[in-house]
């Protein structure tokens, strides 16, 4: 029979999977001796069992009963007891943090008479009455569904009658008619009375967190973070400790680093008489812990040492939760802290410079996506003030960045405009859990109240969405859709740009410039230096060159670029790029040469359509040369054409159109007529399974002869110059050996005719891609012929799948999504389970047959870090992707290579 419930003395950190982060982390706390409240966790198997029958385990009650009772003679009270209560929290905790997302009750236990109890044994009857409408509150929006601004609305008429502001200056009287108002508000909007039962109050806790987990804004924190939805939640029981009894009491969120910008020294908010909550929800701004020094020292050396413990035993940033009641403090979760991308960086060399962690720790510890966040463009400084810009204010920067877009004012909108393409930048007094979509839609997010530990600063940090806090100067009027900010107002529509760095907020648009880390990347380290305006972006860029030299030296993949020109391929080579994986010819036709195309298509007989081949040579052959130039020394994969030819083509109905109403006029062109023959000749139902790629090099006389020509030739000129070409010719939509087998037989051909001509070996190595279900099946048959497989992934993605990448993802691909067919979609990172297959097996095959066979991806797959970490996994020689995702991809080469078994990176 499985065992639903472990004591916080009976496991450790290492236990997450069963007990969940914050389970594992109490555990572990309890086990390093720190004061942490007694308590017991219900595991994420009695929460998969509910999820799988809709009911709770009946062993878990009495388990749960058990563990209770354990409780009671520890601490000689007994839940909900009339004189000397016993109170507990009850809170979610899943494997990975989803901060806000699923939810807490605390204060279980209490009751009209209990109230009573504590009132006693505190000797504050306030507190007792506000630890009672607090559990109220929350119980009835958490387990009972309730609005919570019914709530919120009585809560600010009764300091309104009161003529107080702050929900502290509420007295005992106040507090008690507020818990009758509640318990009306209970009694109307579900039908029943609150329940009085303390092990009522319970259970249905248990089973609200259990449920939390399937709640919309759950599922969409976990399909963002690709968290599988199968893990489930455990379910943390832990004795209540109170920060709301008076003046020598309180609550906080601690960071033993900046998780902002990285900065050592500790960080973290405080609030004096309050409950946990309150903190997270950012209704009250907060103290700091310089603050609690002032006001507590006693407890704050404690918290100060317990934090450099917990940051010595888990060698990493972390984040703490902690009360203190009546001056003892106590612990209430540790975790490993989300951070900004700066941050990471920073951090990740901090900790390998005190001999923390090592260089491999080091690069694990940062990602690509974090990497992309910092090459992202910024504001361009103005500390003149020169520049036209309206500053509306100067608030806490919270998580990092440039963001720019229109003001709106709740989540639905939010998506509502992001769907239609419009940046925009969510604005709220504070944000809570359900804003969670609204703050995944918006480029920014601005809220006028919240410290770096509120709601809204842990999620964005999480998410490396751009976070603006506190911002205290701005007066957010939700029903009117507005702020107002010295004297000036900014209503929905009107474009706001923000300043995650500085915490700077500004009306209007504010141009951008490259970041330091691009520059650095772009130009070099000492370029980057000389260029950077503080000590803090020194740091960083030279964090990032640390660990992205060290990934270089660790990874076994290579890392290629998609590029198609000389000056796409030099800016490629400059971000780090070690050859070029596909250059897609058909691009060099496009503009001005569209026209030598159309010749092709349209020549009557063989002597026409050599007469225009033999136009496009020198352009094609200059094109080539210049990439060859520019990748010296590298390989450089040319794929021969791919798409049909119809796409160079007027589009049919608008031709027709055209020639129809000329004909009305009595203008008949007899050239837009044999375009028009010949583009009806080419129109096909579905293209993309038509006449493209080998097919069309081998139904089409002379065009890869052409192409092929131009690349040999190409490489004669550069050795001719001294250079040193590495090309290769790389055939599109091979799916028959035979196929592969006349273009290279023909290649062979031209490559001996121009090095006899030219007088030098002319030798290049054929291969081809695979994208195409049967050429992975056939590949051992297909190595026969190719000295490399390039997979193109999007191609075998879309055959594979039976999708048109170009018609699904707008069609349906948002509803898969969200009903769990798709966790995230099969273009953005390789689907393992199906695609990954077909890899594996080419990767098999094709060097069964050919052991020194080269393999490498060139779709967008390329640059994705998951499908990087598969790529090494089976094998691949190397990546290609676009040149600005190239320091990623190295990034991500390097990580895989040095990835732990059961790392947790999220």
């Amino acid at each position: 029979m499985a065992r639903y419930v472990k004591d916080f003395s009976e496991g450790d950190k290492d236990q997450k999977d069963l007990l969940g982060g914050k389970g594992a982390n109490l555990a572990e706390m309890t086990r390093l001796g720190l004061p942490v409240p007694p308590g017991f966790t219900i595991t994420t198997e009695a929460c998969r069992a509910y999820l799988r029958t809709g009911e709770v385990p009946p062993e878990l009650r009495v388990e749960v009963t058990m563990a209770v009772r354990h409780l009671e003679d520890e601490l000689g009270r007994r839940l909900g007891d009339f004189h000397d209560p016993l109170l507990v929290s009850v809170r979610s905790g899943a494997k990975f943090s989803m901060p806000g997302m699923m939810e807490t009750v605390l204060n279980v236990g209490l009751n009209d008479a209990s109230v009573q109890g504590l009132a006693e044994l505190s000797g504050d009857e306030r507190f007792a009455w506000d630890s009672y409408r607090r559990l109220i509150q929350m119980f009835g929006r958490t387990v009972l569904g309730i609005d919570a601004d019914l709530f919120a609305d009585a809560l600010d008429k009764a300091k309104a009658g009161r003529g107080v502001t702050a929900d502290v200056d509420l007295d005992a009287q106040d507090l008690r008619a507020l818990v009758g108002t509640y318990k009306q508000i209970v009694r109307d909007e579900s039908g029943r009375e609150f329940p009085q039962h303390p092990r009522e109050q319970l259970d249905m806790a248990i089973v609200a967190v259990l449920d939390s987990w399937g709640t919309e804004r759950a599922r969409l924190y976990r399909r963002k973070e690709r968290i599988p939805d199968d893990l489930g939640t455990a379910v943390n029981v832990c004795t209540m400790v109170f920060g709301n009894l008076g003046p020598t009491s309180g609550t906080g969120v601690a960071f033993t680093r900046d998780p902002a910008t990285g900065r050592t020294g500790d960080y973290g908010d405080y609030l004096v008489n309050a409950q946990g909550e309150d903190v997270v929800a950012g209704i009250r701004n907060t103290l700091s812990l310089a603050d609690l020094e002032q006001v507590d020292p006693a407890a704050y050396a404690e918290l100060r040492q317990a934090m450099r413990r917990l940051e010595t035993h888990y060698r990493d940033l972390c984040d703490i939760e902690f009360t203190i009641e009546r001056g003892k403090l106590w612990m209430l979760q540790t975790r490993v802290g989300k951070r900004t991308a700066p941050a990471a960086f920073r951090i990740a060399c901090q900790l390998v410079d005190e001999h923390l962690i090592t260089m491999d720790e080091a690069l694990s510890r940062v990602s690509g996506a974090q990497l992309a966040q910092l090459q992202f463009p910024q504001f361009a400084p103005d500390p003149d003030g020169a520049a036209d810009r309206v500053l509306l204010t100067r608030a806490m920067p919270a998580s990092p960045g440039a963001a720019v877009g229109r003001a709106v004012f709740d989540p639905a909108t939010a998506q509502e405009w992001a769907a239609r393409g419009e940046d925009v930048v969510l604005v709220r007094r504070e944000t809570n859990p359900d804003d969670l979509g609204g703050m995944i839609a918006a480029v920014g997010v601005l809220t006028a109240r919240g410290g770096k530990t509120s709601h809204a600063a842990v999620v964005a940090r999480g998410m490396g969405r751009t976070c603006v806090v506190g911002a205290e100067e701005l007066v957010v009027d939700q029903a009117d859709r507005s702020l107002t900010a010295r004297g000036r107002t900014v209503r929905e529509g009107d474009v706001l740009a923000i300043d995650g760095t500085s915490g700077e907020v500004f009306l209007g648009d504010v141009p951008v410039v490259p970041s330091p880390v691009q520059r650095y990347l772009e130009d070099g380290l000492d370029a980057a230096l000389e260029a950077a305006p503080d000590d803090e972006t020194r740091d960083l860029v030279r964090a990032v060159d640390r660990i992205l030299r060290h990934a270089d030296t660790t990874r076994r993949l290579h890392v290629h670029a998609n590029a198609d020109t000389a000056e796409d391929a030099a800016r490629a080579r400059r971000l780090g790029a070690q050859g070029i994986g596909l250059c897609r010819t058909e691009h060099m036709f496009l503009g001005e040469r569209r026209v030598l195309v159309e010749r092709v298509v349209l020549a009557a007989d063989d002597t026409q359509r050599q007469a225009a081949l033999d136009a496009l040579l020198p352009l094609q052959r200059a094109d080539f040369t210049d990439l060859l130039e520019a990748m010296d020394g590298l390989p450089t994969t040319i794929r021969l054409i791919d798409p049909p030819l119809h796409e160079f083509l007027p589009d049919l109905t608008e031709l027709s159109v055209k020639v129809a109403l000329a004909a009305e006029r009595g203008e008949v062109d007899d050239g837009d007529v044999t375009l028009l023959a010949a583009v009806r000749r080419m129109h096909e139902a579905n293209p993309m399974l038509g006449l493209r790629g080998v097919r069309l090099g081998l139904v089409v006389p002379g065009l890869f002869d052409l192409q092929i020509r131009a690349v040999c030739e190409a490489v004669a000129a550069r050795l001719a110059a001294g250079g040193d070409p590495h090309a290769e010719i790389m055939v599109p939509l091979v799916g028959s050996v035979q196929e592969l087998r006349l273009v290279r037989e023909r290649a062979l051909t031209i490559m001996a005719e121009v090095g006899a001509e030219r007088g030098v070996p002319v030798e290049l190595p054929v291969g081809c891609m695979i994208e195409l279900p049967r050429a992975a099946l056939t590949a051992d048959r297909i190595a026969t012929q190719a000295a490399f497989f390039s997979f193109g992934t999007n191609d075998l993605t879309q055959t594979t799948w039976g999708f048109s990448r170009d018609d699904v993802e707008g069609a349906f691909f948002a509803q898969y999504t969200a009903n769990g067919v798709l966790s995230v979609s099969p273009f953005e990172t390789i689907d393992v389970k199906g695609v990954g297959q077909l890899v594996e097996t080419a990767v098999r095959l094709g060097r069964a047959t050919r052991p020194d066979l080269t393999l490498g991806v060139c779709g967008e797959h390329g640059g994705d870090p998951e499908s990087i970490r598969f790529f090494d996994a089976v094998g691949l020689d190397y990546v290609s992707c676009s040149p600005f995702r190239v320091p990623v991809a190295r990034l991500e080469a390097g990580r895989a290579a040095v990835e732990h078994e059961g790392s947790d990176s999220r």
